[in-house]
């Protein structure tokens, strides 16, 4: 396929990249594949370049030509899957990083990547594992010490994040993971002056990805509301939205955005009545199903972690369960009318669609109360009227102020909804368009719904709790009050996890107040909500 000369040539080319002279090795790679030679180390090396200029589609096409031409290539393998990844295409990276232990399974750094996209999807159980799974190999493996430092973080174990972290830096530093890691367990530990200047040496390191700079910014953020000193603290969160929203226009700035969504759906509900909802139908494969919904940061979290302690629950946390339907009948706001008309048998598809993908996670359903927590299922309550109306509804609520400052400063797993909290201004219009639509929707389709205050929860913990279980028809036991040591081992990961693992926390209860200068631009969207949920203005 290739003759001596260029053997020869990959070859040299080849031990140039070994050597960590990578730009003249793209160099020369770039020349010999315009010479007309073509080989996976030529392809990979230029993929490598159009991925630092940014073009990374261009990179994806060189790589997957690559893998034609010797489908078992490790290393091109490995690249592929790292570029998805940073394309945040987990679940294709997986696939690559499986043939790559699949192929090479002594080597620690397929089992790495294979953590890092599932830290990536939250299945923090599952990377965990894979974490082990190189250091089974390489006891020493920063990367994958590293890797569990940002699982134990992300659960609240501060004492075993920083234990493999410093693990992990002193095999190599800097790896941001392990450094942003040791940060937060400085700042849960309140070694507030230590998690400031160890960010801040991060951030002045001179390589600091995009993504990593504003991980970097979002914690430096929360040293500054540590300290006291919240007009830095907001003003670190702006940057980092700032730098979040540069890395993913290209993707989430589209014409219709999640509020617009929620906007035009209320519209089309506008056209319908009651009766085009009244409809009854039990679910025949749980005892009890239940949606617990709300808008992210409103308590979903906690309420989720301290009903799976019982033994009556089964539940599934930010999964998206519904997604069949929402192809078939939400995809577009102009969509519902095909829902509003979709026959039985119709929607009996799409019933068990939506069975199948809960029970594909593993989610036992025999004699239990099924809870469905998935905060945004907010806005797919038309749908769920149509296919569960005797359904269940928690909805969780908290100050609206509250709330909006939550989503602006935390980091959630970006998405189109998520893109539109990178302004306090777009964060406060979004809460208010699905605040407007559940409102709208629960009046309409006269599906039963508990609200579930948050503050209430936090200072009437039991008489709230006995509440809940009186709606659920559930018994209530004390194991159900130790979620805090639950959320250590969750198998998942989300904003509030590592927060839940402190317990109730009540410094979390008007912390907006804080904040109500850089908060006056939205005060007036929201105080509809402020009065409608009884908080005091």
């Amino acid at each position: 396929m290739w003759n001596e000369n260029e053997r020869n040539e990959i070859r040299r080319i080849h031990d140039m990249a070994a050597r960590g002279h990578l730009p003249e090795a793209i160099a020369a790679a770039g020349a010999a594949l315009l010479a007309g030679t073509e080989h996976p180390v030529l392809l990979n090396l230029a993929a490598l370049a159009r991925e630092q200029a940014g073009q990374l589609d261009e990179a994806l096409v060189l790589l997957d030509r690559a893998l034609q031409l010797m489908p078992q290539d490790v290393a091109c393998l490995n690249a592929k899957g790292l570029l998805l990844l940073r394309m945040e295409r987990a679940t294709d990276a997986l696939s690559c990083f499986d043939r790559v232990v699949a192929i090479s399974p002594e080597i620690p750094f397929g089992h790495v990547n294979r953590g890092n996209a599932m830290v990536m999807l939250g299945e923090m159980s599952k990377a965990e594992a894979f974490f082990r799974d190189a250091l089974a190999r390489d006891s020493a493996h920063p990367l994958a010490l590293a890797g569990l430092a940002s699982v134990a973080s992300a659960r609240g174990d501060h004492d075993r994040a920083r234990t493999a972290a410093l693990a992990a830096l002193n095999a190599r530093a800097g790896i941001a993971d392990a450094v942003l890691a040791l940060a937060a367990a400085d700042l849960a530990e309140n070694q507030v002056e230590e998690a400031q200047a160890r960010v801040q040496r991060f951030l002045a390191q001179p390589n600091v990805t995009q993504l990593d700079r504003a991980r970097g910014l979002v914690l430096l953020g929360d040293v500054f509301d540590a300290k006291g000193d919240h007009r830095r603290a907001f003003a670190e969160y702006v940057s980092a939205n700032n730098v979040f929203h540069e890395i993913y226009a290209p993707r989430f700035s589209i014409d219709l955005g999640a509020a617009d969504y929620a906007r035009r759906l209320i519209k089309t509900l506008d056209s319908t009545t009651p009766s085009t909802w009244a409809q009854r139908r039990p679910d025949r494969h749980a005892v009890g199903h239940v949606f617990l919904i709300g808008f992210p940061r409103s308590g979903t979290t906690l309420l989720e972690l301290i009903l799976d302690g019982s033994a009556q629950i089964s539940s599934l946390e930010e999964k998206e369960s519904l997604i069949e339907g929402i192809r078939a009948f939400m995809r577009d706001p102009d969509d519902l009318s095909r829902l509003i008309h979709a026959s039985e048998e119709e929607l009996e598809r799409y019933r068990d669609a939506y069975w199948d993908a809960v029970m594909a996670e593993g989610v036992s359903l025999a004699g239990k109360i099924f809870v469905d927590k998935y905060p945004l299922n907010t806005l797919k309550l038309p749908l769920i009227a149509r296919l569960f109306p005797d359904a269940k509804i928690i909805f969780a609520v908290r100050d609206p102020r509250d709330v909006v400052l939550s989503c602006f400063r935390r980091q959630f797993k970006m998405s189109a909804p998520m893109y539109e909290m990178l302004t306090i201004e777009d964060t406060a219009a979004y809460y208010n368009a699905v605040m407007h639509l559940a409102d709208r929707c629960l009046k309409l389709m006269g599906m039963t719904a508990l609200e579930v205050r948050h503050e209430d929860l936090i200072a009437n913990f039991q008489p709230q709790m006995d509440a809940v279980c009186r709606y659920l028809g559930l018994q209530w036991t004390s194991v159900m009050a130790d979620f805090a040591e639950r959320a250590k081992t969750r198998p998942q990961a989300t904003p509030s996890t590592a927060q839940l693992a402190r317990g109730l926390d009540r410094r979390t209860v008007q912390h907006w107040r804080h904040y109500e200068t850089e908060m006056k631009p939205v005060l007036s969207t929201l105080s509809l909500w402020v009065e409608r949920f009884g908080y005091d203005k």
